[in-house]
C-alpha cells in the first residue's frame, strides 16, 4: 500500500535527520513543535512508525529505555552509554556472518539482527577520573 507523503511526514523525517543523534520520539516531537505548535504527539509518533515501516528511518528498540530513531538506514548496530544515554553507530566487519550463523543453527530464513552494545562513553569515562 502506497502512503501519502504528507507535510507532517516530511517534518518528522527532517527532524530525525537534523537531530542526527538517534533521537527519541519525544525529542523529535520537541524539535518539531517549536516551529509547528499545532502538531500533536500522536501525529509525530504515527509518522515515526510509518517512516520506519517504509524503510525511510530505522526504529531502534532500546531495552530498558526509550526507543530511538536513526536517519541512516543501512545495516549497522549501535552502542549506548550507560551513564549519559548517548547512542552511536557501530559498524561490525563480520555482521553478515552472525546472520548466516543464526540461519544455519535455527533453519530460519531472511535472518537479520539489531544489536545494541552498552558501555561508558569516553566523555563519561573521563569525568570519572
Amino acid at each position: 500500500m502506497e502512503r501519502r507523503n504528507t507535510i507532517q511526514k516530511q517534518l518528522v523525517l527532517q527532524a530525525v535527520g537534523e537531530l542526527a543523534d538517534h533521537p527519541t520520539a519525544e525529542e523529535v516531537y520537541e524539535l518539531i513543535v517549536r516551529d509547528h505548535p499545532t502538531i500533536s504527539k500522536a501525529t509525530v509518533y504515527r509518522n515515526l512508525a510509518s517512516l520506519s515501516e517504509d524503510g525511510l528511518l530505522r526504529h531502534i528498540k532500546m531495552p530498558g529505555g526509550a526507543d530511538r530513531f536513526d536517519h541512516q538506514t543501512f545495516g549497522h548496530n549501535h552502542i549506548e552509554c550507560t551513564v549519559c544515554g548517548r547512542v552511536e553507530d557501530v559498524r561490525l566487519s563480520d555482521a553478515a556472518a552472525l546472520d548466516a550463523q543464526a540461519a544455519r543453527e535455527t533453519g530460519f530464513t531472511a535472518v537479520g539482527h539489531d544489536i545494541v552494545f552498552r558501555g561508558v562513553c569516553p566523555g563519561c569515562a573521563n569525568k570519572r577520573h
